[in-house]
Formats: C-alpha cells, structure tokens, sequence
C-alpha cells in the first residue's frame, strides 16, 4: 500500500526476505551468496551484514517512516534469462507481501520477457508501483522498447522507480569498493534521465517517474544541454528525484532546478543512512511527506 496520508516515507530502502536469500544461497553463478559473501558480475565480493535484513531490526531503526523497499537492481535478477529471473521475482513478490504494515514494496519485472498481465495484478493489489534498473533506459530508443512495460503503469496510476542496475561488464583493473555505486550509477542514472527528458513524456503523458540519487544529478546539467542546444522545457509535476547519499549541498542545487515539489526522501537503507537536510520544518514536510504522496498516489503540488 501507499504512504497515508500525513505519514513520513522513505521510498528507498533494500530488505531482503528469508525466501529471496535462500534463493540466491542455491545459485551457482552470479549474482549468487555464499553465506554472507554477496557475488556479482562486475563488482568486487561484497560481504552482507545479516542484521541489515532482519526485518525486526529494521521496524525499530525507521521508527515511524515508513519503508518503500525494493529489489536491489544491481543484483542482476531482472536481466537474467527469463527462465533464471521469473522464479526469483516470484519469490521477491512472495517475501515482500509478507512484510509487516511498516513497509511497502516496488514490483519487479524480467527485461527479456515482462509479463505484463502479471505486473498490473501486482500494480492492483499492495505493491506501490514497479521499480526499474536505470541501463533499461539507456537511450531514448531504449525507453521507447520498455514503453509497453511502463505503460501499465501508468494505466494503473502507480509509479515507476529507476534504480542503478547491474554493472555492465567486470573491470580491467581493480577498483576502490565505492567505485561502482559513485561512477556507474551515477552514469546510468543520468542517462535514464536525458532519456526521460527527450522523449519519456510524449510516449507517457500521465506517467509518475522517479529517479533515485537526485538522478545522478543530471538535472544539474541543465545549463550545459542549453549551451550545447538543448532545451530544459517547464518543470514537471509528475518527474521526482530522491535524495539517497546526497545532504544538503546537492539536494539544494536539486532544489534551484527542480523546485522543493520534485524531491522525495529516499535513503537507500541500509547501504546508505538518511541525511539531515537542515531546511527547516516546512522544506522536511514537503520532502517527507508531501512529495512521496504526491509521487505514489497524485494530486498537485
């Protein structure tokens, strides 16, 4: 369900379900766990804190925000064969609607094969719209290929959220563990961005979009895209960024772009922790509060 109305959210936090993690514990090949020891494609072996996914631990840390949790995208599970991904976004679906009232949870589709059918039963029921990895918007060609998924969606009245994928290929060198989350979520997130920007609202003028990380900051490269002829166009109600591992240097040059209307609280729990903005009490209402309701039901700001 939703953020009622009055209600702090946070639209971006990570749990995974007992199921999900046995899942992943039977795997072979990557993304797979072995213990605690997470195993990607592209990233360095990643050891898991089991406390981050204890779901008890979790209600007690947020207190009363509310948690939007959503499938960690850089695992890869969406891009897999559709015959590997399916079984494991079912078991997604499974844990996630057994989380208790403190939470809420994104939807997950296969990139090979989305079943759409099964995507607007979710959209209809609990889940507050469909998260997707952010490489699926690479292009302005490729947004238009996913259009049919977002679609439903929008038929629906649900969100989408674009979130970091999986790194495309294994690095040539090593690199600082940082480096993935810094350099190439941010490059994937600004590209879904001018993606969006150039032809996402012609093909769905109803659609509620959001981009977690401020969107890599992409939008703060509006004065660039003007000196290389480009054109910004009039801020969109229904286009919201996040604020996840930004504070109050960024999310204010997000702000003289945007507008306040246009950010959401997001923290990306437990990778990274939420950040006091230092606003003032009318600025954390409409970040906390305001937005999120905007994003996940409607309405004007």
């Amino acid at each position: 369900m939703a953020s009622r109305s009055g209600e702090s959210c946070d639209v971006h936090q990570h749990l995974w379900p007992p199921t999900l993690i046995s899942a992943l514990r039977v795997r072979r090949e990557p993304p797979f766990l072995r213990g605690w020891t997470l195993h990607l494609p592209g990233e360095p072996p990643y050891e898991v804190n089991p406390a981050d996914h204890d779901v008890a631990d979790r209600l007690e840390l947020q207190g009363d925000v509310r948690a939007l949790i959503s499938l960690s995208s850089p695992l890869g599970l969406e891009d897999l064969p559709a015959s590997q991904a399916q079984p494991l976004l079912d078991t997604w679906h499974q844990g996630a609607r057994e989380l208790p009232s403190g939470f809420g949870a994104w939807a997950a589709v296969s990139r090979h094969e989305p079943d759409r059918s099964g995507l607007a039963e979710l959209l209809h029921g609990d889940f507050v719209g469909l998260q997707v990895p952010a490489p699926w918007l690479a292009t302005p060609r490729a947004l238009e290929a996913l259009a049919p998924v977002l679609r439903v969606c929008e038929e629906a009245g649900k969100p989408v959220l674009v979130h970091p994928g999986a790194v495309a290929q294994a690095p040539v060198e090593e690199l600082p563990g940082w480096w993935p989350a810094v350099v190439d979520y941010t490059a994937q997130l600004s590209a879904a961005w001018w993606s969006w920007h150039h032809v996402g609202r012609a093909l769905l003028p109803k659609l509620r979009i959001g981009f977690v990380a401020g969107a890599g900051l992409a939008p703060l490269q509006h004065e660039r895209l003007t000196a290389r002829g480009g054109r910004m166009g009039r801020l969109d109600p229904g286009v919201f960024v996040e604020t996840s591992s930004y504070g109050p240097q960024a999310i204010d040059a997000l702000v003289r772009v945007l507008g306040i209307d246009a950010i959401v609280r997001g923290s990306d729990r437990p990778y990274a922790q939420p950040v006091p903005l230092g606003f003032g009490s009318a600025a954390d209402h409409a970040i906390d509060v305001s937005n999120p309701q905007r994003f996940l039901i409607g309405g004007r700001p």
